[in-house]
């Protein structure tokens, strides 16, 4: 009885073991980082920001998500009373491959596989040199369960640093870099 007792014991400190060596495998996305410094970590929390507004461009749907700051600023009439978004803004910007769903009526288009994730943070000091705004594009790939930075491969093509996202952004110059418009609710 006592060797039945201890046996059970052994194999849940293994079982225990293994499922802790299957955690510590999996990737920490907040540990990714665009050359510059720009981190996944710095927009932890992200995924329960506000919608901003969805999008669809070419083969991906989007949820633009903002954090307190970045909603408030939209809300107070930025960019379109001149006025530029203030430090500590944030977006999220999440694309997915969309896919039908067959089974709801109508078949809508949701979201299906991700497909990856943009950040955008204002801070006019340390990103003073493009136009006060840091960039970050992080790929996923679905098979491993992973995020990595963006690179020249990808489509579009990613800098793979803070200003990734300037040469594309500067065409929103007058909106202080941002396309997203804030709509009606």
């Amino acid at each position: 009885m006592k060797s039945k007792v201890v046996l059970t014991v052994m194999a849940f400190i293994a079982a225990l073991g293994v499922l802790s060596g299957i955690a510590l495998a999996a990737q920490d996305r907040y540990a990714l980082k665009v050359p510059n410094g720009l981190a996944f970590s710095e927009f932890r929390g992200y995924d329960r920001w506000s919608v901003i507004a969805i999008s669809q461009n070419g083969n991906v749907i989007a949820a633009i998500l903002g954090n307190h700051v970045m909603v408030a600023a939209f809300r107070s009439g930025i960019p379109g009373n001149g006025k530029p978004f203030p430090d500590g803004a944030k977006m999220a910007k999440i694309h997915w491959i969309p896919k039908k769903n067959e089974t709801d009526p109508g078949h809508p288009i949701q979201p299906g596989t991700l497909h990856d994730i943009d950040f955008m943070v204002k801070d006019s000091k340390r990103f003073a040199d493009s136009g006060g705004w840091g960039w970050a594009e992080f790929e996923y790939d679905d098979p491993s369960d992973t995020f990595r930075p963006g690179t020249e491969a990808d489509k579009p093509p990613q800098r793979n640093d803070a200003k990734c996202g300037f040469q594309c952004h500067s065409d929103a110059k007058d909106r202080d870099y941002v396309f997203t418009s804030y709509p009606k609710r």
